[in-house]
């Protein structure tokens, strides 16, 4: 029994460590992919190429799986984030958001949300929905191929829970974005 769990333990160890090297090496977000710019005086005003292109990619990979998805929110503008923050709160709504201008990776085109879009149109944020009838539910299907493509998800979040959101940080926290430290663009 001793050998037993210690076979399952070693086999633990080299797979999580292997998993790391494969996420480490392959994360579009890593360093060693991406050149900052420090001090960036121009705030973004569209989503990051990377992250863009990779929108397209999930696109491309949900409707394979007989999946689409409509991104419903990406960029937004500091004043726009304001706005959203303000409803549930000095507007009519429900709470949406907790993060106020300059305080979400919306507002860097480092962020978008995203729906399932029915045959017939309609768009629905139902997290159960298994419309290609393959035993599993859409939303979590796109989450995984989101985060196969380098995206973090909302719904892994401990806290709040925000399972239209997916990011792409490139190793930035928000701090260091407000500081003007920013992913370069490719020219």
């Amino acid at each position: 029994m001793k050998k037993l769990l210690k076979f399952f333990l070693l086999f633990l160890l080299a797979f999580v460590a292997y998993q790391s090297f494969l996420f480490i090496k392959g994360y579009p977000g890593s360093s060693d992919q991406v050149e900052y710019e420090a001090n960036a005086k121009i705030l973004p005003t569209e989503l990051h190429p990377i992250l863009a292109e990779k929108v397209e990619i999930l696109k491309e990979k949900a409707t394979e799986k007989g999946i689409t998805i409509l991104i419903t929110d990406d960029y937004r503008s500091f004043e726009e984030q304001d706005k959203l923050y303000d409803k549930g709160r000095k507007t009519p709504g429900k709470v949406v958001t907790y993060m106020k201008g300059g305080e979400s990776y919306h507002n860097y085109g480092l962020a978008v949300d995203f729906a399932l879009q029915l045959e017939n149109g309609n768009v629905i944020w139902d997290t159960e929905y298994d419309g290609n009838r393959n035993g599993q539910s859409d939303w979590f299907e796109v989450a995984e191929i989101a985060k196969e493509l380098g995206f973090q998800w909302g719904g892994d979040w401990r806290g709040f829970k925000d399972y239209p959101h997916l990011q792409m940080d490139f190793s930035l926290t928000i701090n260091d974005l407000q500081k003007g430290k920013h992913p370069k663009y490719p020219s």
